[in-house]
């Protein structure tokens, strides 16, 4: 009797990790920003249900230094919140062993002006303001650079400060200011380089009113990023093409309008 009942406990502990082992294969645990970006991870969680029948677990945080922190740890399986060179700072900091998954949004930086309607109207000597931040300032830079309008020292990157300007052949004077102020001073310079979350509730639409924007080949397109031995994970993938689909752009598309690009082309299989 003894006997029976300890095959049968054995039993039910088998069915019980197989059954927890199966549930866990079809739950991913992905952490967000609390925010607009939430709601697209919520789109995406109905699209994985439906269509792979997958659960998504959306886990919400405030400070942008815990997302990675969870996933580092095991509490998460993916996020999705940041861009490329935040991500690789992070790693370098914290020696994470993450890779990027797929893609999501881009929220273009762009260049902005009152005063002239074209950047061939730009005369030498015009005043360019950029944010002061390392990380924006940086961007800014490579921005300038896009647009052809200085060269940057052929090994400054995602690091790049205005001492790394290797060729300015219009003098522009490129001035760094408080990034949140940077709407506010069009009046008093010629060209202003303003993120995406500043120039909205300035009125300003990346789409419409910047004279250049950084378009989907940016390194600044935000990313769904998994430890690097998981990112071949079947529901890794799973959730990366049921964020990458029509629901997800339609949503941003009624959150942001123009200002979210999709940093991808939508998945239909």
């Amino acid at each position: 009797m003894k006997k029976t009942t300890l095959i049968l406990l054995m039993a039910c502990a088998f069915l019980l990790s197989a059954c927890s082992h199966k549930e866990k294969a079809n739950e991913v645990r992905v952490g967000t920003i609390a925010g607009p970006e939430t709601k697209l991870m919520s789109v995406a969680k109905k699209v994985a249900l439906k269509k792979f029948g997958l659960h998504v677990k959306i886990i919400t945080f405030t400070d942008y230094a815990l997302p990675n922190q969870a996933l580092e740890e095991g509490d998460i399986d993916a996020n999705a919140f940041q861009h490329y060179p935040f991500l690789l700072s992070q790693m370098k900091a914290h020696h994470y062993a993450f890779a990027p998954v797929g893609n999501t949004f881009l929220y273009p930086m762009g260049l902005y002006s009152k005063k002239i309607k074209s950047l061939s109207e730009l005369k030498p000597g015009s005043e360019i303001a950029i944010p002061n931040d390392p990380s924006n300032e940086a961007r800014a830079l490579l921005l300038l650079q896009k647009a052809g309008l200085i060269t940057l020292q052929p090994k400054a990157t995602i690091n790049a400060t205005i001492q790394d300007i290797a060729s300015n052949p219009n003098h522009y004077k490129v001035v760094s200011l408080d990034a949140a102020q940077l709407p506010r001073v069009l009046q008093d310079v010629t060209v202003a380089a303003i993120n995406t979350n500043y120039a909205v509730p300035a009125g300003l639409s990346p789409a419409k009113n910047a004279l250049f924007a950084e378009k989907t080949d940016s390194p600044y397109v935000n990313l769904i990023v998994a430890r690097a031995v998981d990112k071949n994970e079947k529901k890794i993938q799973e959730l990366v093409a049921a964020y990458q689909s029509e629901p997800v752009v339609l949503e941003a598309k009624k959150l942001f309008g123009d200002s979210a690009v999709p940093g991808f082309t939508v998945q239909t299989h």
